[in-house]
């Protein structure tokens, strides 16, 4: 090849890699996704962990949705009130951060509960659970085989004589136990409530208390001393309004069972 058709040649590529570039140059300026600076303040200040926790998919999705207006600056779980407080100064807010944390809605250790059966399989609660819905007597209790305890990154809950039990102090109320849980049984409650029903038994009181010597029997004694209003059998199980109530625990010392705890 001649010394004139390798300059050309040699044009030719670059000529058409300038022309790429700028192309891909106004391209990119045409196409460019705006991010709004106090998102990435906020996505700075929160932990990073992606949990979920917060119902969004991750922390950058959590910061999009609080500059949409479509979050609370309270909205990490994890960060807590050190960290909304951080988010309300970049969005000129007040955080007024409420504290919230796991707990299992089961008292029955292997003390007071029964078994059908023994079960031999993976230790797991999910896999058990497959088997004739577990083997223990209520069919709504805590199976006690720890996948809970598997997904918690904070240490925050154990299986303690069968069941699980949350470290309130550890937990941020991040809600993975809450998905794993075949049975359903574990909630978010707020930190500084300590008005809680041990149970999860949707069964009638007789049947209740032929499977676990300690479950709530739907007799609706709480109810009816509670001046306001917080709390009712519903579907035979005694639930909490904790915006309701005062604390005021005339439910605990009325329940026969002693499920309520205080």
């Amino acid at each position: 090849m001649s010394i004139t058709g390798m300059l050309i040649a040699a044009a030719l590529v670059g000529g058409t890699g300038l022309i790429i570039g700028i192309v891909l140059g106004l391209a990119g300026r045409v196409f460019e996704v705006e991010i709004d600076e106090k998102e990435i303040a906020i996505r700075e200040q929160l932990p990073g962990n992606n949990c979920g926790g917060c119902g969004y998919a991750g922390c950058d999705a959590l910061a999009k949705a609080i500059v949409d207006g479509e979050a609370p600056i309270t909205g990490c779980p994890v960060g807590g009130a050190t960290i909304a407080n951080a988010i309300g100064k970049i969005m000129g807010e007040t955080a007024e951060a409420i504290k919230y944390t796991a707990y299992v809605k089961c008292s029955g250790n292997t003390d007071v509960a029964d078994k059908r059966f023994n079960y031999v399989g993976p230790v797991s609660c999910r896999e058990a659970s497959a088997v004739s819905g577990g083997n223990k007597a209520c069919s709504y209790g805590c199976l006690g085989y720890g996948s809970c305890v598997k997904v918690c990154e904070f240490d925050a809950i154990h299986i303690e004589n069968g069941i699980a039990v949350v470290d309130k102090e550890k937990c941020v109320a991040c809600g993975k136990c809450i998905s794993e849980c075949p049975k359903k049984l574990i909630e978010i409650v707020p930190y500084d409530c300590n008005v809680r029903v041990a149970c999860n038994s949707k069964d009638k009181g007789k049947d209740v208390k032929a499977a676990c010597k300690v479950g709530c029997i739907g007799c609706k004694l709480c109810e009816k001393v509670c001046e306001s209003d917080a709390i009712h059998v519903e579907n035979n199980i005694a639930c909490i309004d904790y915006d309701k109530c005062t604390r005021c625990k005339k439910c605990a010392e009325k329940c026969p069972a002693k499920i309520i705890e205080f």
